[in-house]
């Protein structure tokens, strides 16, 4: 028999606890989950929470963007300016073709509509009601005839926030847009915006921030989830742009927008805050420039 020292004993007696141990301790190298906002993707978290831009849940393996193809329908065939509406609106995903009939809520609702008319004095925020079937339903009057730019906004469930742009045309004109610069303070319902530029004056293809000082500040609140949507118009309404406040100080009533103008040109921009449960439209037409 051969002999074993203490030494040896002791070292054979703990090599198995040593193995044990390395196995349950956490891998010191292992990269933090990665969350992140479907909308907003730059913002990213290694923790659970909700983005501090947008209001909407982060989450985990985001898959890539894929562009549903939205069909918009209406009764009756011909609209008319002041008479009742249905429009109703189906996705599609663009390589299988299936109908999306799950979707996330965005801002509190599951669907946005933005619509605006041809000579840019008609702006709505809508919001079309989902129906069994997967599709979604909205019944309007519209105010007066011409061509209608619509934004949709809505999330289907197993892929990314989508933005779908369409165009529907109502007996008559509208006419063509009457625009000049607009940027002194805009007094709405119950309080009053005004609006910086950075820069000044503003350069297609060069991101423009938007500084809002708005007032009274207090009793401001989010509105459907974020505490500002800002929709931007080009002057033939080819260009529409859905933004949120990429900094808010409600404290101070001071509100940031950071926006990128495709295009020289003058731009219609509607900006909703709520203050005391009033939601405040706030309008401005922003002269871009080309460089």
């Amino acid at each position: 028999m051969i002999p074993i020292s203490r030494r040896r004993c002791l070292a054979a007696f703990a090599a198995p606890l040593a193995l044990r141990a390395q196995a349950v301790l956490p891998d010191k190298d292992a990269a933090p989950e990665d969350y992140a906002c479907p909308m907003d993707r730059d913002v990213r978290s290694s923790k659970p929470g909700v983005c501090p831009r947008c209001g909407m849940k982060l989450a985990l393996n985001i898959p890539e963007p894929v562009e549903y193809r939205l069909e918009v329908t209406h009764q009756p065939a011909l609209l008319l300016p002041g008479q009742p509406a249905v429009l109703r609106f189906r996705a599609f995903h663009p390589a299988t073709g299936k109908q999306a009939s799950k979707f996330q809520i965005v801002h509190e609702k599951l669907m946005h509509l933005f619509l605006v008319s041809e000579d840019l004095e008609v702006f709505l925020h809508l919001h079309p009601v989902p129906q069994p079937d997967g599709s979604f339903e909205l019944r309007l009057r519209f105010p007066a005839g011409g061509m209608y730019r619509m934004l949709a906004d809505f999330y289907p469930a197993d892929s990314t926030p989508q933005l779908a742009l369409d165009t529907l045309f109502v007996k008559g004109s509208a006419g063509k847009p009457n625009l000049a610069p607009a940027v002194a303070p805009f007094q709405a319902q119950n309080l009053t915006a005004k609006l910086r530029l950075d820069p000044e004056t503003p350069l297609a293809g060069f991101e423009t921030k938007m500084f809002f000082d708005l007032s009274p500040r207090e009793k401001l609140e989010p509105y459907l989830g974020a505490w500002g949507h800002m929709l931007a118009a080009s002057g033939d309404i080819i260009d529409m742009l859905h933004l949120h406040p990429f900094l808010a100080d409600p404290a101070n009533g001071a509100m940031q927008f950071n926006s990128i103008f495709p295009r020289p040109g003058l731009y219609r921009v509607w900006t909703q805050f709520q203050r005391a449960g009033v939601v405040n439209t706030v309008v401005f037409t922003v002269p871009v420039k080309a460089l």
